[in-house]
């Protein structure tokens, strides 16, 4: 079973109710693991580690305190197995998908090569796929 960290920024609440469920989904190997505690050191711990940060702005990520620790973590991040979520209202998931392209340059493994993204709040069926996507990050 991998270690798995998550870590995760939310302004209203929908990312955080993602993490938590891929946290349900990945039990006992779950750690969630709040974004201003990460840092290099701390990613070494895990085995996986799934990022969540939902669609600010002009679609790009939370720019306060998520973009500058993921900047800080791109230099430890190759090799790493990495997985991304997050939300929007507004769009159509371009911060996804420059983030999970971002991500492959920065020579990690990617769970999926489309992140995993819900439009506002997440309904039951956003829920059910973070915990299966929870599930599997823990048998990856």
């Amino acid at each position: 079973m991998s270690k798995v960290a998550i870590v995760f920024w939310s302004a209203t609440g929908n990312t955080e109710t993602m993490a938590n469920c891929i946290a349900e989904g990945a039990g006992a190997a779950a750690t969630i693991v709040p974004c201003a505690e990460m840092d290099a050191a701390k990613l070494g711990e895990y085995d996986v580690v799934a990022f969540g940060c939902p669609a600010m702005g002009a679609e790009q990520l939370e720019e306060s305190e998520f973009e500058p620790m993921f900047a800080g973590l791109e230099g430890s991040l190759n090799g790493k197995k990495v997985a991304l979520f997050g939300s929007y209202g507004w769009g159509d998931g371009q911060w996804m998908r420059d983030w999970c392209e971002r991500v492959k340059e920065d020579g990690a493994q990617l769970f999926s090569d489309e992140g995993l993204i819900c439009n506002e709040t997440p309904d039951d069926d956003a829920q059910a796929a973070c915990r299966k996507l929870g599930a599997d990050l823990a048998n990856w």
